[in-house]
């Protein structure tokens, strides 16, 4: 019978989580700082406006679309750079020869991208809840959707690094996958707002249903209903994870 390896998990553990606060100026500071610069100048832009459909302020709509986008970007870099990185100085031969377990080895790597999106979230809404009119009205949707978001982030981070041979490989997927998603999901704007096509495929976007239901636990309100998209977000976090663990223990573009 195997046992938990808790020395190792907590070691690795504390390697990823130290190597992002070691540059927390460019891997914290940085993102929560570009996210309140967008919130200025959309402040500023729309004025005291209301969000089409929905009887709230563009402000108060705004913030946790930004905070779930910049926490979903954030925990999807830290697990990409770190697979890229060691694929790069060909490290991670010597992980997979470690006596720690896939198992082991994707918790730790999930939790230490977890714990940098929670970290960015935080500094956003600490830094912003004392300028807007947000409630926290479901706290338990989100942290539902919070933690989701970021297990499917750092999960599709390990994967796309894994596939990755170089940083221009790794941001390809950023930039023509991530970011378009990002954007059609309605950060910025009601998704009702789009053509009926694009809502049509909003409709199948995962980044849209985590939004959604993030400024849904904040401003009790949104474009969907986030209980009915609970399930399949919680599908699709299971399906991540076994995934990147899945790849892991068969050491998938690893060892090449």
């Amino acid at each position: 019978m195997s046992h938990f390896n808790i020395i190792g998990t907590w070691t690795l553990f504390q390697r990823e989580s130290r190597r992002f606060l070691r540059v927390k100026m460019q891997t914290i500071v940085a993102p929560a700082l570009t996210a309140i610069l967008y919130l200025i100048v959309f402040r500023y832009a729309m004025g005291d406006r209301q969000v089409p459909s929905l009887d709230v302020d563009y402000f108060s709509f705004l913030i946790p679309g930004l905070m779930m986008m910049t926490m979903l970007q954030n925990a999807f870099a830290n697990t990409s750079s770190s697979m890229v990185v060691g694929k790069i100085m060909n490290v991670h031969v010597f992980l997979l020869m470690s006596p720690i377990s896939a198992g082991e080895a994707i918790f730790a790597f999930l939790a230490a991208a977890v714990l940098r999106a929670l970290v960015v979230g935080s500094i956003l809404l600490l830094v912003l809840l004392p300028f807007s009119e947000l409630a926290l009205t479901h706290v338990w949707m989100i942290l539902f959707y919070g933690i989701c978001g970021s297990l499917i982030m750092a999960s599709l981070g390990l994967i796309g690094g894994m596939w990755s041979k170089t940083f221009d490989d790794m941001a390809m997927v950023n930039n023509f996958i991530i970011m378009p998603l990002t954007f059609l999901s309605g950060v910025f704007y009601s998704v009702t707002q789009l053509p009926p096509f694009w809502q049509a495929v909003n409709a199948w976007n995962p980044f849209f249903h985590l939004i959604d239901g993030f400024r849904h636990g904040f401003i009790g309100t949104g474009d969907s209903d986030p209980l009915q998209s609970m399930g399949a977000v919680a599908a699709l976090t299971v399906v991540a994870v076994l995934s990147s663990w899945y790849l892991w223990r068969i050491g998938w573009k690893l060892k090449e």
